[in-house]
C-alpha cells in the first residue's frame, strides 16, 4: 500500500528542483534591460569622447594662455535680503589680450570674487578679436557706439602714451596699443565703455584692406616714394 507522505515529499522535491533550474537559467541568461543600459552607456561615452576631442581642437586654435594678460576693469557687488540675512553676489568685467593685436572682453558672475574673475577670464579667452595696429598706434581715427557708450579714438605720435580713462586704457593696453588719444563721449558705465572701445578697435582697417574694398591695387612702393619725396622737399627747404 503506497505511503501518502512519501508522495508529498517527492512532489515537493521536484518543485524545488524545477525552481532552482529556472533561477539558474535566469541568472545565466543576459537581461535585456541591462544590455540596453550597457549599450546606452557605451554610446554616451563615445559622444563624450567626441566632444572632448572637439574641445581640444578648438583650444588648439586659440592663443596660448601663457601669452595672455588679463586686466580686471570693474567688480560689482549685489545684495539680496533673505530670511536668514543677506546674500552677496559679485560680477566681474575682465579684459584679456596678448599685446600683439588680440583682445577680448569677458563678463562673469559668482558668489565669490575669485570665481567671478575666473569665469570672466575664461569667457574673454574664448572670444579674441584681431586688431590692426601700425607702429604701436592705430592706423586712423575711429569711433563706435555700444548701447549708451560712445568712444572716440585717434592715432598719436610715438611717446604720447595712452591718454584715456580706465576702461579704454585696459582694452588698448591688452591689444598692444602704446600711443593713442581717446575720449569717452557717452555713458560712464564700464561695461558700455569697454565694449564700445572693443567695437572701435574692430572697425580699424589697414590701407591694403581699404584699397581692396575700393577695387584698387595697393602699392607700398608708391607710398614709400611719396614719403621720401616729402622728406627731400622738407630737407631742401631747411637752411
Amino acid at each position: 500500500m503506497p505511503n501518502p507522505t512519501q508522495d508529498i515529499e517527492s512532489t515537493v522535491n521536484t518543485e524545488t528542483l524545477n525552481e532552482g533550474i529556472e533561477n539558474a537559467a535566469l541568472i545565466s541568461e543576459p537581461n535585456a534591460e541591462t544590455s540596453d543600459s550597457l549599450s546606452k552607456n557605451r554610446k554616451n561615452n563615445s559622444r563624450n569622447n567626441r566632444t572632448r576631442n572637439s574641445r581640444t581642437t578648438d583650444r588648439s586654435n586659440r592663443a596660448p594662455t601663457s601669452e595672455l594678460i588679463d586686466k580686471v576693469v570693474h567688480i560689482n557687488r549685489t545684495t539680496k535680503v533673505v530670511k536668514g540675512g543677506r546674500r552677496f553676489g559679485f560680477s566681474a568685467l575682465v579684459v584679456v589680450g596678448d599685446r600683439k593685436g588680440k583682445v577680448g572682453v569677458g563678463f562673469g558672475k559668482a558668489n565669490e570674487v575669485a570665481d567671478a574673475v575666473r569665469k570672466a577670464t575664461e569667457n574673454a579667452t574664448k572670444r579674441l578679436y584681431d586688431i590692426v595696429l601700425k607702429d604701436g598706434t592705430i592706423p586712423h581715427a575711429v569711433e563706435a557706439h555700444f548701447d549708451g557708450g560712445y568712444v572716440l579714438l585717434r592715432p598719436a605720435s610715438p611717446g604720447t602714451g595712452i591718454i584715456a580713462g580706465a576702461g579704454v586704457r585696459a582694452v588698448c593696453e591688452a591689444a598692444g596699443v602704446r600711443d593713442v588719444l581717446a575720449k569717452s563721449l557717452g555713458s560712464a558705465n564700464p561695461f558700455n565703455v569697454v565694449h564700445a572701445t572693443l567695437h572701435a578697435l574692430c572697425r580699424l582697417r589697414s590701407p591694403e584692406e581699404i584699397y581692396t574694398l575700393r577695387g584698387k591695387k595697393w602699392k607700398a612702393s608708391s607710398s614709400i616714394s611719396s614719403d621720401n619725396h616729402t622728406n627731400d622737399s622738407s630737407s631742401q627747404s631747411t637752411p
